[in-house]
């Protein structure tokens, strides 16, 4: 910055408002800026020009830039991403490992009363506690942690700083308010937590590089990064780090980079990786699987015959999902505008928290109402439930003997008083708890409970098929395809999750939680139709939130409008120039409230240099006027007035006196 603009601090800026010389301009400016970095590069670098106009380069100095400026910036991002997948998947696996311990000292609290009063009210109590122990925690420590996460990071992914978003109690609160509000058995889902905490480690982790690399402090850099990190966060929730990278991408960034591809998928497959070779170090398990591995068959999962039933599934899921939207906001708006009624409610932040923790535990209690909705198990047993290779209206009698297998498991929670019933309840009960659930001030989020509630419609929709077609839906003499209920239960969850968050990546997401790929088309036509439903009648979840918080978030037009620049620009700008005089300028600044000028050239071309704030141009006034003023007030002038002679003769040309001191 030239002693000029220092003096003036004026913002720089790259638009020149005079069309008629901005090419010849933008020639001449960027001729000489290549020639300024040119020599400052020369001089970095240790080259000497000769007579002959030969540079005689120091190798040594030569290399070490190199290394500097080229080599390590990408060593420090490799470095980076690697650690960043590291302590995620470190911090997934535990807070994995704590949720699922919550879960089952949740089912062996209730299988160790004595009685039938004894076990609603340790049920209830469990989660109560949980629940209320999450909300009081991210209260006090940092209210930022309060919902999913996403929302807030598309809006930080736009430019707008949301102070204490990305701080160290933001994590703690979000960690264990995390740990306690899944572990309490709600609908609750971790997913939108996970990208908010990646975020946060890997934004703290960039401050600490700063002091090694100042490239670090650089902004844009920065948001690259933090784009990277949402999809370590999707990654290490689901060891999916294709479907990570791709469903960060669709859900957080509006514009992305080609170059921030390849630290997305670094930084996934580092954190998914580790996070399943956790799985086999700690848990015992054999090799690295997926999640939710199914075992449908290769040769030939479907027919083609079954196509427009797929595509069915994905009609009623995009309907499904933008209602699901509707009735989350609304139910929020209306809780505030009857928020008068309520206030006794609404006063004390555990109130309401405690009411609907006694309602859903209470209608999940196993052995009242739960045994008709599946209450006993824990999300990630009715996804394993969902997804079977089985036929649930098949199930052998002397798989029903044996305790251990998953049969007698799908038996004893989803067929009383019939599988049919008991999904539509099921689904009706979770389709409303998941809504209320994530209206809690607390840790919260709705990828997975959709995600369940998409596979159990799917489920419901295979077995319906079974029925209807109970010795296949395409039988040549001896060649017959029979029905896979499974395999509609994977179409119905991507689609479901498709169309609430309006992606197309969590048919990815899908194959990588199952470790196959037999149903990509059903799952491709589902999703891409329940999307674009959802896509005409709702915001996505995740923007609906951002409504309903009135984030700083501005949306893309996606209208066409016929509207020009010149129909909005105004033409009456006041400006300053270089030549405008004391006068001028306080003119200016005594008319107009505008807590900026702008900075032209001459008023002749009309060249805009940029901005000179208000408080800048008076401080400018109050310097330069200020010794004027001093001046003119030490010159005064001291006039002495006479009295009126008594007589003419007595008046004479002295009496009039002007004493002028200067």
């Amino acid at each position: 910055m030239s002693e000029d603009e220092g003096r003036y601090d004026f913002e720089q800026t790259l638009t020149y408002g005079h069309y008629s010389e901005l090419a010849q301009f933008a020639k001449e400016f960027s001729a000489t800026q290549q020639r300024k970095n040119l020599l400052a590069r020369n001089r970095k670098e240790g080259v000497l020009i000769g007579e002959g106009g030969r540079k005689k380069r120091s190798l040594k100095k030569r290399l070490f830039h190199t290394i500097k400026d080229d080599v390590l910036p990408q060593i420090l991002d490799w470095t980076f991403l690697l650690l960043l997948g590291i302590a995620m998947a470190m911090l997934s696996f535990v807070l994995d490992y704590l949720i699922e311990k919550a879960g089952e000292a949740h089912i062996e609290l209730y299988r160790s009363a004595p009685n039938v009063a004894a076990k609603y009210v340790l049920w209830v109590l469990f989660s109560m506690v949980f629940i209320l122990f999450s909300v009081g925690f991210v209260s006090v420590v940092s209210p930022n942690a309060i919902g999913s996460g996403i929302p807030e990071m598309k809006t930080v992914l736009r430019g707008i700083n949301l102070t204490g978003y990305l701080s160290i109690r933001t994590l703690i609160s979000k960690s264990v308010g995390l740990i306690t509000s899944v572990g309490s058995g709600l609908p609750i889902g971790k997913e939108g937590p996970f990208v908010h905490m990646s975020s946060i480690i890997a934004h703290q982790m960039s401050r600490f590089i700063t002091t090694i690399n100042k490239v670090y402090a650089n902004e844009a850099h920065n948001y690259e990064l933090l784009a990277a990190a949402c999809a370590v966060g999707v990654s290490c929730n689901f060891a999916a780090p294709i479907g990570g990278v791709l469903f960060s991408i669709e859900v957080t960034a509006t514009y992305f980079a080609v170059r921030n591809y390849w630290r997305g998928f670094f930084g996934a497959v580092c954190g998914a990786f580790l996070f399943r070779l956790m799985a086999v170090w700690v848990k015992d398990e054999e090799t690295i699987t997926a999640l939710f591995r199914t075992n449908f068959d290769f040769a030939i999962p479907f027919d083609l015959q079954e196509l427009p039933a797929f595509a069915l599934i994905g009609v009623i899921a995009g309907f499904a999902g933008a209602f699901f939207v509707w009735y989350h906001r609304n139910f929020i708006l209306l809780r505030r505008r009857y928020r008068h009624y309520t206030k006794r409610i609404e006063r004390n932040v555990f109130v309401f928290p405690m009411i609907i923790t006694f309602i859903i535990t209470t209608l999940t209690f196993p052995s009242w109402f739960g045994q008709f909705i599946a209450g006993s198990l824990t999300q990630r047993g009715a996804l394993n439930h969902l997804f079977a290779n089985i036929t649930w209206r098949k199930i052998p009698i002397d798989e029903l003997l044996n305790e251990d297998s998953i049969q007698y498991d799908i038996a004893t929670n989803w067929r009383s008083p019939s599988i049919f019933l008991t999904l539509i309840l099921f689904m009706l009960f979770n389709f409303i708890a998941t809504g209320v659930s994530n209206s809690l001030p607390t840790v919260a989020g709705v990828f997975f409970p959709v995600f369940v509630l998409g596979a159990a419609f799917g489920r419901f929709t295979g077995e319906i098929m079974d029925s209807i077609f109970p010795g296949g839906i395409n039988c040549n003499n001896e060649v017959c395809q029979m029905i896979n209920p499974g395999g509609y239960a994977v179409v119905g969850a991507a689609a479901m999750a498709g169309a609430v968050t309006h992606t197309i990546s969590t048919s990815v997401i899908v194959f990588e939680l199952t470790g196959q790929i037999t149903h990509i088309l059903p799952v491709m036509i589902a999703v891409l139709i329940a999307n674009a439903i959802a896509s005409l009648l709702q915001p996505s979840f995740y923007d609906s939130i951002i409504l309903i918080k009135e984030l700083p978030y501005l949306p893309d037009l996606k209208k066409k409008i016929n509207l020009f620049v010149t129909d909005i620009m105004r033409r009456d700008i006041v400006y300053v120039s270089y030549g405008s005089s004391y006068k001028e300028l306080r003119d200016k600044l005594n008319s107009y409230t505008y807590s900026s000028f702008a900075l032209v050239d001459s008023p002749e071309s009309c060249i805009l240099l940029g901005s000179v704030q208000r408080a800048k141009l008076e401080l400018l006034l109050d310097q330069h006027m200020l010794p004027l003023t001093e001046q003119r007030r030490n010159l005064h002038l001291d006039v002495t007035t006479y009295s009126p002679p008594t007589s003419p003769h007595d008046r004479t040309d002295s009496s009039f006196e002007v004493n002028t001191s200067v």
